[in-house]
This record gives C-alpha cells, sequence and structure tokens, in this order.
C-alpha cells in the first residue's frame, strides 16, 4: 500500500511538473510573439509645372460680309501639376508676347506661314509695315470651365476671365485665367472649358478687315502663358 502511494504521488509530481513546464513553455512563447516595431517614410518636392502646356488652336477664318464680326472657336484644355507639397497656390497668366522685329508680334499681324516666300515677303517672318488688328482683339470667356477632377480642392477660374479677357493683350498687363488659392489645386488639375458661343475663344474684327495680298499668308500673334507660385 505504501508503495503505491509512493506510485501515485510520483506520477502526480511527475505530471505536475509536465502541466508547470507546459504553462512556462506557453507563457515564454507567449512573450516572445509581441515584439515592437516602426517605420517611416520621407518625402521629396516634386515641381509646379504645365503637365500639359497650353496651345492655342488654329482660329475659325473670317469671311468678310462688309460688317464688325465675332468668330468664334473652341479653347484647348491645358493642365497643370503641383507637387511641391507647400500649398502655397499658384496662377497662370496669358498676354501677348512683346515685339520682337519679324519674329514675333504681340498683335495680329500678316504672316508668311510658309517655308518659303510669301510673294515678296521672307518666310516664316512678319510682314514689315504689313496689316495688323489693334490689341485685345482676341478674348477668352471661360464662364460654365470647370476642372478635372473636380474635387474639393481644385482652383478656380478668375473673374476677369469669367467676364472675358483678352490673350492678346501687351506683355505689361497679362490676364490671370486660373488660380489656386492656398491649399488649393495641389496635385495635377486639367481645366475643361465651355465652349458654347460665346464662351470660350471669340476674335473680334472690323468691318473694314483687309484680305491679305499673297497665298499661305495669315493674320498671327504670339503670346505667352506664365505659370507662377501664388495664387
Amino acid at each position: 500500500m505504501t508503495s503505491t502511494r509512493r506510485t501515485i504521488a510520483l506520477h502526480g509530481a511527475i505530471a505536475l511538473a509536465l502541466a508547470g513546464a507546459v504553462f512556462v513553455s506557453l507563457f515564454l512563447a507567449a512573450k516572445a510573439e509581441a515584439n515592437n516595431d516602426k517605420t517611416y517614410f520621407t518625402v521629396t518636392a516634386g515641381a509646379l509645372e504645365f503637365a500639359t502646356a497650353p496651345a492655342l488652336p488654329v482660329l475659325t477664318g473670317v469671311t468678310l460680309n462688309g460688317e464688325a464680326q465675332t468668330t468664334h472657336t473652341n479653347m484647348t484644355n491645358f493642365k497643370v501639376k503641383d507637387a511641391r507639397g507647400t500649398g502655397v497656390g499658384w496662377h497662370v497668366s496669358v498676354s501677348g508676347r512683346a515685339t520682337v522685329g519679324t519674329t514675333v508680334s504681340e498683335k495680329f499681324k500678316e504672316y508668311c506661314e510658309s517655308a518659303s516666300v510669301c510673294g515678296a515677303n521672307a518666310a516664316e517672318r512678319y510682314v514689315t509695315g504689313g496689316k495688323e488688328l489693334e490689341a485685345n482683339s482676341l478674348t477668352l470667356n471661360s464662364t460654365g470651365a470647370t476642372f478635372s477632377p473636380n474635387d474639393a480642392n481644385v482652383p478656380t477660374y478668375t473673374a476677369e476671365c469669367l467676364a472675358g479677357c483678352t490673350v492678346d493683350t501687351p506683355e505689361g498687363s497679362p490676364h490671370k485665367v486660373v488660380s489656386a488659392a492656398a491649399n488649393k489645386g495641389m496635385g495635377k488639375y486639367e481645366t475643361v472649358f465651355n465652349n458654347a458661343e460665346p464662351h470660350g475663344l471669340m476674335l473680334a474684327t472690323p468691318m473694314n478687315l483687309a484680305t491679305l495680298p499673297n497665298a499661305n499668308e495669315v493674320y498671327r500673334v504670339d503670346v505667352v502663358w506664365t505659370l507662377a507660385t501664388l495664387p
């Protein structure tokens, strides 16, 4: 009997020891799975730039009728990318380029749009003393225009161009077309112009508009689109 009791007690002790060992093993294993960790990332600023630069289309031709006319052309869209991450805002403005000899004109002026001469006029040059329009003949009206994407952080079309702003204004008096306020316009936004007449581009020509004497001559103007920081 005493031997049996000793055997039972031994078995109990062994079982208890095994249970304790299992408990300790599980406890240690559970503690080994808890491991504090961390990660992080850095940010490198990009640029403020045109993702798709503004590019005026060829304007609708004018058929003379003895009266002053306005002719409509659809305005092309452009895209601005602001990857600076600063949220300071930006704006896009437009004006004529200051006249430079026969290569650049801030007004619509007679131009030889050919790789060869136009009569006695040099190829790919404005005609000295040639026919021209007054400044501020081409108007951009952005009423009804939107942006893509059209979210809560879009830039805005300026009031002056909602009312109609001239594209061929003198270089010293540019017109703001689009403006992004602080913390707006971050990312990439494309203009979506409303081109239902009289919106989009409207060219005003006088009743005494002259035809051009040579083949391949056109009325042409040079403009500059400027993307600059701040609204």
